[in-house]
C-alpha cells in the first residue's frame, strides 16, 4: 500500500503479548519495511500498586524488579521473534508504569509518526477500572493511532 504524501519515519508498535499486540506489531513492521522506516517496540509494565492477596506481604524490592525486568524481556522477545524485521532499524523499549500515559509520553520523546496498537489486551477487570488502554491512547495519543482487531 501507498502512502500518498505521507512516509512515516518512526513508527511505535506497543506490545503488552496479547494476540491483538501481536498482530499490531506485525503490521508495524510491514509499514516500517514498507517505508524504511525505524520502529520502536515497546512494552510497559504496570507495577503493582499495594495489593498481594490476602495474608500476602509484598515482595522485596529486588525480587519485584527481577520479576517485572523478566515479564518485560518475555513480552518482548515473543514479539520480535514472530517479526519479519529484515532490513529494518528495530528498537526495543521496556517502561515501567500506566500504560497509556507511559506511550504517549514516548511517542511524544521519539517524535512518533505512527502508533500501532491492538485493540484489546488487557483483561476485564482492568479495562473497567481503569479503561481502555486502546481507547485513551486513541484519544490522546501525539501522532496518529492505527488500531489493529
Amino acid at each position: 500500500m501507498e502512502w500518498p504524501g505521507w512516509s512515516p519515519d518512526v513508527v511505535i508498535a506497543a506490545t503488552d503479548g496479547s494476540d491483538g499486540s501481536l498482530r499490531a506489531a506485525h503490521v508495524a513492521a510491514s509499514i516500517s519495511q514498507k517505508n524504511d522506516s525505524k520502529l520502536f517496540i515497546i512494552t510497559v509494565v504496570r507495577p503493582p500498586e499495594g495489593w498481594w492477596g490476602i495474608g500476602g506481604a509484598p515482595p522485596t524490592a529486588t525480587a519485584l524488579a527481577k520479576a517485572l525486568d523478566e515479564a518485560q524481556h518475555s513480552v518482548l522477545d515473543l514479539t520480535v521473534k514472530d517479526l519479519d524485521t529484515e532490513g529494518i532499524d528495530v528498537q526495543t523499549v521496556e517502561e515501567l508504569g500506566d500504560p497509556a500515559a507511559t506511550i504517549i509520553g514516548f511517542c511524544s520523546e521519539v517524535d512518533g509518526d505512527l502508533l500501532v496498537i491492538g485493540r484489546r489486551g488487557a483483561g476485564l477487570i482492568e479495562r473497567f477500572v481503569m479503561g481502555s488502554v486502546a481507547d485513551r491512547l486513541a484519544h490522546y495519543a501525539p501522532c496518529p493511532v492505527l488500531m489493529v482487531p
